[in-house]
């Protein structure tokens, strides 16, 4: 009874962290899409900059030597990683921010059909049903809907499609290095590249926006932490399903906050590629309780 208590007890905490991390990224979502009349390398430079500032405290606080032991894949995490961040950030300058939150989850169906390409990983029949429901959806959002950017939904899946070769890339790297100093190479890398390119296209921040420009590597971070929090606390396919609410919380914030407009083909095509997602997910945690 105990031990049933004390799992019940870590899947309620996992729940909470998990929700506190996609509300995190859902504020950080919000900024970005707030502060697209900026360069997208300067918002990646800001993004960047600010979780840099903590994953190096950490370190040192910590002790932990912030180069790796597996520098090579490290590095290689941190430029798939940025090429993600900055097609993402670019593509919410064309479509609205809710809109392409939805796509980029369609990075796990990525990461699926790349396992089976090179890794000779098996997706069932019916998980391609629940892949097709997903692609469905980015058809209702993009073909059925003229107003939607094409441009903007190409580089967003572009995004998606480098956010499932992080994935796989941080399943290679293993526990072989500490997860602050993935994340730390990641931020080097990217502040890096968002420096450099924001040289060429800087824009002197308002008063007020400099606030919010610091503020997105904090949301950044405390969305990686409760995320890891959540994950160490209950199994990933129990947890995995209820980070699909980051896009709930985006679509409330950006229509609310931003008065962005959502037409009904987009609300379908989001939940019919959330639907996908989930239903892959509660099968993959049906197969291996």
């Amino acid at each position: 009874m105990y031990k049933i208590i004390l799992l019940h007890n870590s899947f309620s905490k996992a729940i909470q962290y998990m929700l506190l991390s996609t509300l995190s990224f859902a504020f950080m979502n919000i900024a970005v899409k707030y502060l697209v009349h900026y360069p997208t390398f300067q918002i990646v430079f800001f993004r960047a900059i600010g979780s840099l500032l903590i994953t190096f405290s950490y370190l040192r606080y910590k002790n932990i030597n912030p180069w790796g032991n597996q520098r090579k894949l490290l590095i290689l995490r941190g430029l798939v990683g940025v090429t993600s961040m900055v097609l993402f950030f670019w593509g919410v300058h064309y479509i609205s921010v809710g809109t392409a939150v939805t796509l980029r989850y369609l990075s796990p169906i990525f990461a699926a059909i790349f396992t089976v390409l090179f890794f000779k990983g098996k997706i069932k029949a019916v998980q391609w049903f629940f892949f097709s429901l997903s692609f469905t959806g980015v058809v209702f959002i993009k073909g059925l809907d003229a107003a939607v950017s094409g441009f903007g939904v190409g580089l967003v899946l572009g995004a998606a499609v480098f956010s499932a070769l992080v994935y796989l890339l941080i399943q290679k790297i293993g526990k072989q290095d500490h997860p602050v100093v993935v994340v730390h190479y990641f931020m080097i890398i990217t502040t890096l590249v968002g420096g450099v390119g924001s040289l060429f296209s800087w824009k002197k921040p308002q008063l007020w926006d400099w606030g919010i420009l610091f503020s997105l590597g904090i949301f950044g971070y405390f969305g990686q932490l409760f995320m890891t929090k959540a994950f160490q606390n209950a199994a990933a396919y129990r947890v995995a399903p209820f980070k699909y609410v980051e896009v709930l919380f985006t679509l409330f914030f950006s229509f609310f906050i931003l008065v962005e407009p959502y037409s009904k083909y987009q609300l379908i095509g989001a939940f019919l590629v959330i639907l996908g997602l989930v239903l892959n997910g509660l099968y993959k945690s049906k197969t291996k309780s």
